[in-house]
């Protein structure tokens, strides 16, 4: 299932401090991360997992180099995720007034 980079971005801008301009520099990292990993899907899904080299008389089969590309993609998104700070449900941005009811 193709995941829609908008609809990814908005999930995860919901789950941090939007106030909090790293948080929110972290997610357009991530965003572009997840846009740069899908146009190398697409360059290799095109062009096959390897390619043959020519040098000058010899030909070799390497595995394409946007797949050593997309495991360091992978990693920065891996570090990425291990660093968001979200929100859980129910915990109260500090900027939230409350009400004589919240403490009953």
């Amino acid at each position: 299932m193709a995941v829609s980079v908008s609809k990814l971005q908005k999930q995860l801008m919901s789950r941090i401090d939007t106030e909090d301009l790293v948080e929110v520099e972290k997610v357009e990292r991530y965003i572009s991360l997840v846009k740069l990993n899908k146009q190398l899907d697409r360059e290799i899904k095109k062009e096959g997992a390897t390619v043959v080299t020519e040098n000058g008389a010899q030909k070799f089969v390497k595995s394409h180099p946007a797949v050593n590309d997309k495991l360091k993609v992978n990693a920065q998104l891996l570090a990425i995720e291990k660093s968001f700070n979200f929100i859980s449900e129910g915990t109260h941005l500090p900027s939230e007034e409350y009400s004589e009811a919240d403490l009953v």
